[in-house]
């Protein structure tokens, strides 16, 4: 069995992982922004601060084992393959936006949310877009 493959299990299996919780956690504040009974504005605050946190260390493990595979195909098959490039960059642009899920859950934490329900669905729908676009320079590997 080549470790290449056991790496590539791993890191979709993280990254399917870690998307179940990116994919929700928005969903949550959507559900957030339209509430206003305290008792229920408590449990959303538990519930987006455990998925967080829950689902960190998947993006965590996502990063490891794709490191991993671009260092078992090589410096020169990396250099090559400039659609990992672009793919890349995309996944930083995952990272930051996992990051700023930090931020939005220390608003509500703090009661000092000013986004509408209306943003958070649209933020919702952006990792989506950004999935779709990583999907397809992985499995069609263009030559850019």
């Amino acid at each position: 069995m080549s470790l290449i493959l056991v790496y590539k299990a791993l890191h979709l299996f993280f990254m399917v992982a870690w998307f179940a919780g990116i994919f929700y956690l928005p969903r949550l504040f959507v559900y957030h922004a339209l509430n206003e009974e305290k008792s229920c504005s408590s449990m959303l605050k538990v519930m987006e601060r455990r998925l967080l946190l829950f689902v960190t260390p998947f993006a965590i493990l996502t990063a490891v084992f794709g490191v991993l595979m671009i260092v078992e195909y090589g410096r020169e098959w990396f250099r090559a393959s400039m659609w990992l490039h672009y793919k890349l960059t995309l996944v930083l642009i995952l990272y930051a936006y996992h990051g700023y899920c930090f931020k939005l859950l220390s608003d509500f934490k703090h009661d000092k949310n000013t986004r509408s329900d209306r943003f958070y669905r649209i933020f919702n729908e952006l990792p989506v877009l950004v999935l779709l676009a990583i999907i397809f320079l992985a499995v069609l590997k263009p030559a850019l």
